[in-house]
């Protein structure tokens, strides 16, 4: 009798593995071909998915990114959200500016009550009355400048002849700096800045402009002038509140943020005036009142600070049903922000017109710019100047060929060539 073979019973199915969680997107930085105006599309796009976003970052943390304006201006004067860049999980934005950290500890980076004992020992130099005083001197400073640009004649370089020297020149002779010395504090201004910069470079640049400083404040100890530094020198240096190199350091922040922005948005500024001839002509044309709103128009339309303010949570924070937990790295895309609908309507159309004050270009809360009032005024003076001496400017190429600066920390231009 033959058996009947034992079929073994078919193994019972396996589970399928759970999917690995998808890495957050990365925080963009490339603008679209043809729209060096407007955020990342990617970026732009989060503005309409949510409050919050899950994103990564160059070295491969997380971090969130608030999108909308409102949580924005109230995150960013909420004491659970802090600006102290030595706690960990610190959103930095590069490599570079995560190993100067600690060498380049300013009031821009220290939480209450230090940030405002810090912070008001130069508020009166950039009070609106003070920066008001100044007008006479910027308006002369331009009208110098735009006399060297037409003897020379066309084609100019308008950030090498025109935006970048007008804030140099200004800040240089508030704060004591000799002006002659700008290619240095430029050059390394742009070290410090740049996002591919590498760790020691970074490092490197910082410190020497921190040693220079420092050289010039030990100097107005002895001989003090009629500047800032000369004040920094007599008030905290001599009677021992501040040490030398602290002094320095705030220097190095006045300097880089006082000649860096203001020269990105003059330049890019124009660049967008260009593409919209029509406004340009108000600009040239209007009244000081005009003036004044087209400035308030185009800070909110470009929004310089690009790759957004950074932060990280103290204690835990509940923002449209989700929670930040503490010791979380916070992004607050500006950019974003100066785009929400819910704010400005048609954001993403530059209207000079429009009422435009809401933005936050210069953030918002207790750090809000220390120097929002010069730059203002910076603008307000080089824009209609530099347009009336020259009605028939125009880009030297297309605007497809303008080098914009995606890879540094303020957006712009490298260059801007013009002719006339």
């Amino acid at each position: 009798m033959t058996e009947t073979p034992t079929v073994p019973p078919a193994p019972a199915p396996t589970a399928a593995p759970n999917p690995a969680p998808a890495a957050p997107p990365a925080y963009a930085t490339h603008r679209a071909p043809g729209c060096p105006f407007d955020p990342p599309p990617e970026r732009h796009r989060l503005l309409t998915e949510g409050p919050l976003a899950r994103i990564s970052l160059w070295d491969g943390n997380t971090a969130w990114l608030v999108t909308r304006h409102a949580d924005q201006v109230a995150l960013l004067r909420d004491e659970r959200i802090s600006a102290d860049n030595r706690l960990p999980n610190f959103p930095s934005v590069s490599a570079g500016s995560q190993a100067t950290r600690a060498h380049n500890r300013t009031f821009i980076s220290m939480d209450e009550p230090e940030h405002n004992e810090q912070r008001r020992r130069f508020t009166a130099d950039f009070t609106v009355k003070r920066i008001n005083e100044l007008r006479p001197r910027i308006e002369a400073i331009v009208t110098e400048l735009l006399d060297a640009m037409e003897w020379s004649g066309p084609p100019a370089d308008l950030v090498r002849d025109f935006a970048l020297p007008l804030p140099s020149l200004v800040i240089c002779e508030l704060l004591g700096v000799p002006y002659t010395d700008h290619a240095f504090f430029q050059r390394v201004s742009a070290v410090m800045i740049d996002i591919r910069s590498t760790p020691e470079d970074a490092l490197a640049a910082s410190q020497e402009l921190v040693d220079y400083l420092g050289d010039l404040v030990a100097a107005k100890e002895k001989d003090p002038g009629d500047d800032l530094l000369s004040r920094m020198a007599v008030q905290y240096l001599r009677t021992g509140i501040s040490t030398r190199d602290e002094c320095a350091k705030q220097a190095r922040l006045l300097l880089v943020a006082g000649h860096e922005t203001t020269a990105n948005m003059i330049a890019l500024g124009v660049c967008a005036l260009l593409q919209h001839p029509e406004q340009l002509a108000a600009v040239r044309d209007g009244e000081p009142r005009r003036v004044v709103n087209a400035v308030e128009e185009l800070l909110r339309y470009l929004t310089i600070v690009h790759l957004g303010r950074r932060r990280v949570a103290v204690a835990d924070v509940e923002v449209g049903g989700q929670v930040i937990r503490a010791g979380e790295g916070v992004v607050f895309a500006t950019d974003l922000a100066n785009r929400d609908p819910e704010v400005f309507e048609d954001p993403d159309r530059l209207d000079i017109d429009r009422a435009a004050r809401r933005h936050i270009a210069f953030g918002t809360g207790p750090h809000q710019c220390l120097g929002q009032n010069l730059a203002r005024m910076e603008l307000q003076v080089a824009y209609p100047a530099l347009l009336r001496r020259f009605p028939g400017l125009r880009l030297e190429r297309p605007l497809a060929q303008i080098p914009f600066r995606e890879d540094m920390a303020v957006y712009g231009v490298y260059e801007l060539p013009v002719v006339w």
